[in-house]
């Protein structure tokens, strides 16, 4: 077995792989692979429709928010989320914690007035900065809930008199959360929901339209719920392989049953980090993201043999950002405990050994 903590695209549950595996061969008795039937076959409607069902069931999605499958990636809805909410005269607030927020600050900059509330960049981000003031005239705030390569996460998310804008692309899924409290969450499927190629977007609808642009129509999310999410071609199989992930979530127990497992694996790694002289942890603690922990050797002379050992071990895909260094393992919600366990024992391991 390999202990897979690959920050993204990242580990599916065996048995969704194997079914989507066979989706590829034939789809549901039709003699047509998935990836080579049309759109807007009942088969495929069937599946858009369950996987948007299963979001709005898994999230307690309310009425006023609607649910989207589309393309281009959190990178597309950096400039997404801004064509439909930044008004042409208005401004927009956005928190800026690591890359991903500093990529969507710069393309949001291209639209109109924007006003970086707090930044971790002086730490090196390695502190998550709670503490803005927002703008009583701005048109929303942006932040990013989880971040991959720092290590990073909110451990209460904001609320805000203003429309709140999340990109969750990173710990959707893996923590219950209030959508009523956001105008728009958008989220990458490649960590928590599935394979690269599809990207989430709940959005609160009666908030649409209001900006006073000109909206490109695949940038515009009203367009896109007219069309019940399919205005073009959707990406049929990350799709379809999102909604076996969120069916294999639903069968667990739900967001709230994961949540406990990624809860005890961040506590099991954590710990280990903490109580390992060999190990430091590179977030600091009020920070730390329970989906990818990002850490150090203390000593560069264990490198060699640190990474022979995790190697040894079938352990795969914790060697850190290339900006940062280090390793990182992301523990997103399909990896077990038990690997979780397999790379603590490395760790103990090298202790013993490099005594």
């Amino acid at each position: 077995m390999v202990h897979n903590f690959s920050a993204g695209p990242c580990i599916l549950p065996q048995e969704v792989l194997d079914q989507a595996s066979k989706s590829v061969k034939e789809f549901g008795g039709t003699g047509l692979s998935l990836i080579e039937m049309s759109h807007r076959s009942k088969p495929f409607v069937q599946v858009m429709d369950k996987a948007r069902a299963l979001v709005k069931e898994l999230l307690n999605v309310p009425e006023t928010h609607e649910v989207l499958f589309l393309q281009g990636g959190a990178s597309l809805g950096f400039y997404t989320a801004a064509f439909n909410f930044l008004t042409e005269n208005g401004k927009g607030s956005y928190h800026d914690s690591g890359t991903w927020s500093s990529k969507a600050i710069k393309e949001a900059k291209l639209l109109g007035d924007i006003e970086v509330v707090a930044s971790g960049k002086e730490s090196g981000y390695k502190d998550l900065i709670t503490e803005y003031k927002l703008a009583t005239d701005t048109d929303y705030f942006h932040f990013t809930s989880n971040n991959t390569i720092y290590g990073t996460q909110w451990k209460e998310l904001p609320t805000t008199d203003c429309p709140l804008i999340c990109d969750m692309s990173s710990d959707i899924f893996s923590r219950e959360i209030n959508v009523s409290d956001f105008a728009l969450i958008y989220a990458g499927a490649q960590k928590n929901m599935g394979p690269a190629g599809t990207v989430l977007y709940i959005v609160e609808k009666d908030l649409l339209g209001k900006t006073g642009r000109k909206i490109p129509s695949y940038l515009d999310l009203e367009v896109h719920i007219d069309k019940d999410s399919m205005f073009n071609t959707p990406p049929v199989f990350a799709i379809y392989t999102s909604m076996l992930m969120l069916e294999w979530l639903k069968n667990l127990g739900g967001v709230k049953a994961i949540e406990e497992i990624n809860n005890q694996k961040a506590e099991l790694l954590y710990n280990e980090i903490d109580s390992n002289p060999l190990f430091e942890g590179y977030a600091t603690k009020n920070s730390r993201s329970k989906m990818n922990v990002t850490f150090n050797l203390t000593d560069a002379s264990l490198e060699e043999k640190f990474n022979k050992m995790w190697t040894d071990a079938n352990i795969s895909g914790i060697k850190g950002h290339r900006s940062v260094g280090g390793y990182r393992a992301s523990i997103y919600n399909a990896l077990p405990l038990s690997s979780v366990q397999a790379l603590v024992n490395v760790m103990k391991e090298l202790a013993t050994v490099a005594v």
